[in-house]
């Protein structure tokens, strides 16, 4: 028995352990499918996967409940694989080790997959119960959620019988989200030619330290983006002209939609040279440090000695450098109609450097579609005028709130009558996949909840263990105030 097991409430708890022994990331989640469906069959519970990959298993209604409306509880089955940089974990074969911090359960230098792995456990604990009352239930697992959204783009019609979806995925206790933005995959590639480089002499520019985070959900917390922060360096050195700064590698992120917090460029330096770039380096580093110091306070840019073995063309650098330097990042626009809401923004997420070229990809997020397009041509236009090739990919839409959801407000009257407060109506920047689903069964009337989780994408993740309580607690009053047919 884990620590998890001891919290309140047991099941949900019991269940989450398990997901964490489970390795689950994107694009690897079928042995957790097949876990939880070998499991659904053990309690004598209809359960299919569909030809995507998603997970559906279905519940009768408790005595007395066979007249409700049919609800579908929602969650995904992948979480997001971030690591620190010195941390050794392979999220295909090891299992996430959580532990709990006062609070807050956390996990070791890894994202700890409470987004939705605690949305995921919240729906099999319903399907384990026997005590609480309910309509008829089903469960929907998706699958690829984290990186495309594959499931909710390939779920099919005739599947699903229910009238209600209940999305397990939002990130604040005390907040039902009836609306989200959607998003496109901004991708390109630039193709490099490569020489031998004229002298070993060079170094290796390291930016690390930062916090990272979600994309959507953190994006208007002004943290430091590595990839930015690199561009920037190498912008501004290469434009001093007594250096003949010459790139050789750059990487930096690894997931579109988590903020990058770790990148590295190498790049050569005359050695007649060095000394008076480690001098303006050190001034720059100083400078950007200063300026991130109150959301970055441990944010680090290191140069070492490297050796150079190949260099890019010279035209090409300079155009790949002021284009990723001049590409916009974070948010573009808040919300006109939800305060402290992000209506549009855009994340640099990864760069990757290959024998064919340097490839780059940016996660745009907006509530309209319309500025979502606007942005995302933005980006092809800057990167296009340096010779990248631009292509979109996974575009999904939004979900706009429904105006007369009795959904809506059922969740809050009985919110207010649990907890003696209505809990507020909102918008997430995030990408849900109600949108998708919105296109497949129209009829679904829908909402999102969930428990506090902070720094979801990030190692810092963790969830809050009081509100994983009310969360449950708010979760089964509303199964047991659903509305007959």
């Amino acid at each position: 028995m884990s620590q998890l097991d001891l919290l309140s409430p047991q099941p949900l708890w019991s269940f989450f352990s398990q997901i964490c022994q489970i390795p689950h990331p994107s694009k690897h989640e079928q042995v957790l499918a097949d876990w939880i469906m070998h499991w659904a069959k053990t309690q004598g519970l209809a359960v299919q996967q569909d030809p995507i990959g998603n997970v559906i298993i279905k519940k009768p209604a408790t005595p007395g409940m066979e007249n409700k409306k049919g609800v579908i509880l929602q969650a995904h089955l992948d979480m997001v694989p971030q690591k620190n940089n010195d941390t050794e974990h392979d999220f295909t074969q090891d299992p996430i080790e959580a532990y709990i911090d006062g609070d807050w359960v956390t996990a070791n230098n890894t994202t700890l997959g409470a987004d939705n792995g605690i949305g995921m456990a919240s729906c099999l604990a319903v399907l384990a119960s026997q005590d609480i009352p309910h309509g008829p239930i089903e469960v929907l697992l998706t699958t690829d959620e984290e990186a495309g959204m594959t499931g909710a783009f390939g779920l099919e019609p005739g599947y699903l019988d229910g009238d209600i979806l209940i999305n397990t995925d939002s990130e604040e206790e005390g907040e039902v989200y009836m609306g989200c933005a959607g998003g496109v995959n901004v991708n390109v590639h630039f193709p490099l030619e490569r020489s031998v480089c004229p002298h070993p002499f060079g170094f290796e520019l390291k930016v690390s330290g930062l916090k990272g985070g979600h994309s959507g959900c953190d994006i208007h917390l002004g943290r430091g983006n590595a990839n930015k922060i690199l561009a920037r360096c190498l912008y501004e050195l290469s434009q001093q002209s007594e250096f003949q700064l010459q790139l050789s590698e750059l990487q930096g992120g690894s997931l579109r939609n988590a903020i990058p917090r770790e990148g590295s460029a190498k790049f050569a330096i005359a050695k007649a040279q060095q000394g008076a770039f480690q001098a303006a380096f050190a001034s720059l580093a100083k400078q950007i440090q200063t300026t991130l110091a109150h959301t970055e306070p441990d944010l680090k840019l290191t140069l070492t000695p490297a050796n150079i073995e190949t260099i890019i063309d010279d035209a090409q650098q300079r155009k790949l450098i002021s284009a990723l330097h001049g590409a916009v990042n974070g948010v573009i626009r808040m919300s006109d109609e939800f305060s402290g809401v992000v209506e549009t923004s855009t994340n640099l997420g990864v760069v990757s450097c290959n024998n064919q070229g340097i490839d780059v990809q940016c996660l745009v997020r907006s509530m309209h579609d319309s500025c979502r397009e606007d942005v995302q041509h933005m980006l092809a236009a800057v990167f296009q005028l340096a010779d990248g090739q631009v292509s979109f990919s996974g575009a999904y839409p939004g979900w706009a709130p429904k105006a007369d959801s009795d959904m809506r407000d059922l969740v809050q009257q009985v919110y207010l009558q649990a907890f003696g407060s209505t809990p507020k109506i909102m918008m997430i920047h995030a990408g849900l996949e109600c949108g998708l689903f919105k296109a497949v069964y129209p009829h679904w009337d829908m909402v999102s909840i969930g428990p506090t989780i902070k720094f979801p994408h990030s190692p810092d993740e963790k969830v809050h263990i009081p509100s994983v309580e009310k969360y449950w607690q708010l979760l089964t009053k509303v199964l047991a105030a659903i509305p007959n047919q």
